[in-house]
């Protein structure tokens, strides 16, 4: 559930209008129900774990407390893909033992750049950004300060997927 509303109209029995979204594809759709409906409640479960490799299309993540490894899809990640570390911690969200999602800190450190692209000998003024590709693929933006001299620093990037 994304957020709910209760209704009480001056005529007629109340209501509740909300917004849900299907956990396995991620699609909100908007529904009403009176207020005296009951709703099943889906089961989730999340599992702690550790991003070990990549094996082909699937990635290999270590359940933390079982230490067995867990391939999951690169569909079920989506673009959190992109922000996964070798040794990263991840929270796997699953539904009847098929996974269908994945949680990530709130922010990672990139400290593995591919390809920096900029202007070469010109000052940073202003808001004045380059484009980053890490080696994940995932293209970024970042300020001219962080520039090539810069490259064995890491950046802190928020995940927002």
């Amino acid at each position: 559930m994304i957020e709910f509303q209760h209704v009480k109209p001056g005529k007629g029995g109340a209501f509740v209008r909300t917004k849900l979204r299907n956990a396995r594809s991620g699609a909100v759709i908007e529904r009403t129900y009176r207020s005296d409906e009951r709703l099943e409640q889906a089961m989730m479960d999340k599992r702690d774990t550790q991003f070990l490799y990549r094996d082909g299309d699937d990635y290999i993540f270590m359940d933390q407390s079982t230490y067995d490894q867990v391939p999951v899809s690169s569909k079920s990640l989506g673009e959190a893909a992109n922000f996964l570390k070798e040794t990263g911690k991840a929270m796997l969200i699953l539904h009847d033992d098929e996974i269908i999602g994945v949680e990530l800190p709130a922010s990672v450190d990139v400290d593995d750049h591919r390809d920096r692209t900029g202007h070469p000998g010109r000052s940073c003024v202003g808001r004045a950004q380059v484009r980053d590709v890490w080696r994940t693929g995932l293209v970024v933006q970042v300020r001219c300060f962080v520039g090539r001299e810069n490259s064995s620093r890491s950046i802190r990037a928020p995940v927002n997927t």
